[in-house]
């Protein structure tokens, strides 16, 4: 029995493994910040528009590919500690009534100044009221 020769072997093992490449390359890596707590006001009812009130939040983030993975430097990366303080300035600076532009407003944040190819943002009152877990919402 004949062995090809070393370069075709070589070029099909490359052809054969592009494929699988091509899909480990399609899957972004996840970057996860879950059950960051902060207070701020927001709401509609008149008790909640003079006093601070907790929520919770949780950012799934997607990134092509985090170079980090290779270099091992966190400027490759989205850094959790700067996306928890700028959650923090937020919660001190907006102006917003519903959740809903509020965790629109942590996915645009989280996409221009820290460079997701996607995001998945919930935030919650927790224990609003008294027969339910949380009420908020998820963009």
């Amino acid at each position: 029995m004949l062995n090809p020769a070393p370069g075709l072997a070589q070029a099909a093992s490359l052809l054969s493994s592009a494929p699988q490449q091509a899909a480990a390359a399609a899957v972004p890596d996840l970057i996860v910040i879950e059950g960051f707590v902060g207070e701020t006001v927001i709401g509609l009812h008149e008790s909640e528009l003079h006093h601070p009130q907790p929520l919770v939040i949780d950012i799934h983030a997607g990134l092509a590919r985090a170079h980090a993975c290779d270099t091992d430097r966190i400027g490759d990366t989205i850094d959790y500690g700067a996306v928890c303080e700028r959650l923090r300035r937020l919660m001190a600076e907006h102006r917003l009534q519903l959740l809903e532009p509020f965790a629109e407003a942590i996915a645009n944040i989280v996409i221009r100044e820290f460079g997701a190819a996607w995001v998945r943002v919930e935030v919650v009152k927790a224990r609003k009221y008294s027969d339910v877990d949380a009420v908020g919402g998820q963009i």
